[in-house]
């Protein structure tokens, strides 16, 4: 059979689109994952966008092996030049360049004609070709380009050595009859098209990003692009996972091989949704919370008769365990280490002592542990970069007064402020600034419950802006407020981070 590769754009087209900044640590720490995934490559940003892209593609490059790590450009000699000393410490690296190719793109964005289009595509992969072996072309909105155009485009960056040749819906305009067509078309006139791999690239303006790239790769591509979870501009990209299980469960009919874990399908989801700050919605096809939960009785009963009638996938295929095993206090490590590696982590045993520690923490407070308690202890970052809370008190006073008591400890020593808010919440956070003294901007905050029982773990998420990032804070704790400040303070270290 032949591959299938997958190529993860989770840190490029997902970080870029939705404005947040995410740190080195993080993205390595999603990079890792994406290897024990088994994706085959990682597009890990675009180095000449920004220092800080820079910084992180080439930490990337040198610490990630196992997968091909990509970077972004666009048909600019600076790009391509910045982009190939970025990933020069990688094991295997490919640059990713292209150029849109439709009438309105051209016209308007670029304001070139079609020849000088052309001549600037076959420039830069000639150039990107002086730096790798492996170079991928992208059609920037190939979906609404003139299929005689793009004929010609792709046949003549291939025999500039163009690897892969990359044909993007950029504005999820595409329907899937018409996308398979386009590829098919493709796949039949380039000439040359045997010497390259062709790529989908799908977004989901029209809720079709996942359908049109399984028509895509029926009608003859072999690579597929995506996001964890489908986050992206706008309304997202392809969702790696759907598309994933798609093929997996018609795997007879595809008769294309995947190199994926797929068992580690939903340990990744869960870490790119923390990271990130973006809520997995419950209903979200293989990953969501109701993926696999059955409230209807008739459903109940014929998955109890038998699994098949209405669970088209077992649960544990994508790394979700059926077993529910209950912890409490009285639980010892082994079984808590027995647990966690059930839901996907391993390498933990030098850090079990802190992870015990806190899991015995918050069965005392709640009694009884399920999984998604789990899953926000291990989930549940510490302050760093030299801030903690060390007590926090609040008191309401009326329906839109509130006071709130902070002790932070910055760098060793103790500092405690106390401020007025319209609320608990943002009294905290007006202390927490007076202490910490950066300015910065309150984006989005939002919390949410985890877990079952009138002890469960609120999860709060603040994105805060400060100079030109927006940085994600996560904190979780039994009480609401306490889980506040701690995402707070999480997005206020990012933010001492960068500016040093």
């Amino acid at each position: 059979m032949e591959k299938l590769y997958i190529f993860d754009t989770t840190l490029r087209d997902g970080e870029q689109s939705l404005g947040i900044t995410l740190n080195v640590k993080e993205k390595l720490e999603i990079s890792r994952q994406l290897v024990k995934l088994g994706v085959d490559i990682i597009e890990a940003g675009f180095p000449a966008s920004s220092p800080g892209d820079f910084e992180s593609v080439q930490t990337i490059a040198r610490e990630i092996k196992g997968a091909t790590i990509c970077g972004l450009t666009r048909a600019v000699d600076r790009d391509i030049d910045v982009c190939a000393e970025a990933l020069k410490p990688a094991e295997v690296a490919r640059i990713h360049t292209g150029i849109a190719t439709s009438p309105v793109h051209m016209a308007k964005k670029l304001n070139m004609p079609p020849h000088q289009v052309l001549e600037a595509a076959v420039a830069a992969v000639k150039r990107a070709k002086k730096y790798v072996s492996d170079v991928e072309f992208y059609a920037e909105d190939a979906s609404r380009s003139e299929w005689d155009f793009l004929v010609q485009i792709l046949e003549k960056v291939i025999a500039a050595g163009a690897t892969v040749v990359n044909i993007p819906d950029t504005v999820g305009y595409a329907t899937p009859w018409g996308y398979a067509d386009l590829i098919a078309h493709i796949k039949n006139n380039v000439k040359n098209i045997d010497q390259a791999i062709i790529s989908i690239h799908c977004h989901n303006d029209l809720g079709m990003a996942t359908a049109n790239s399984l028509a895509g790769i029926r009608a003859g591509a072999r690579q597929v692009e995506g996001t964890i979870n489908g986050i992206g501009e706008r309304a997202g990209n392809t969702s790696l996972e759907e598309v994933i299980m798609a093929i997996y469960s018609h795997r007879k009919s595809y008769g294309i091989e995947l190199g994926i874990n797929t068992r580690e399908i939903a340990a990744t989801s869960r870490l790119v949704s923390r990271i990130s700050g973006v809520p997995t919605p419950s209903h979200k096809a293989i990953v969501g919370a109701n993926a696999f939960m059955h409230a209807s009785g008739i459903h109940q009963d014929g998955v109890l008769k038998e699994r098949d009638t209405y669970e088209i996938i077992d649960p544990e295929i994508v790394g979700v365990p059926r077993n529910l095993i209950v912890l409490s206090a009285r639980s010892g490590r082994h079984a808590l280490k027995h647990r966690l590696e059930e839901l996907g982590y391993t390498d933990i045993q030098e850090s079990l002592d802190d992870i015990y520690a806190r899991f015995l923490t918050l069965a005392d407070q709640k009694g009884e542990i399920f999984d998604e308690d789990l899953h926000a202890v291990m989930g549940n970052v510490v302050e760093g970069n030299g801030i903690s809370i060390k007590t926090l008190s609040v008191a309401s006073h009326g329906a839109s007064t509130a006071s709130a008591s902070v002790t932070l400890e910055v760098d060793g020593q103790e500092v405690t402020e106390a401020a007025l808010g319209n609320g608990p919440v943002h009294a905290v956070f007006k202390a927490i600034d007076a202490i910490v003294g950066k300015k910065v901007k309150l984006e989005d905050y939002s919390l949410k419950s985890v877990s079952q029982g009138s002890e469960a773990l609120g999860d709060a998420t603040v994105k805060i802006r400060y100079k030109d990032n927006l940085i994600v804070g996560r904190g979780i704790s039994t009480d609401v407020f306490e889980a506040s400040a701690r995402a707070y303070v999480n997005a206020l270290s990012k933010a001492s981070h960068l500016a040093e």
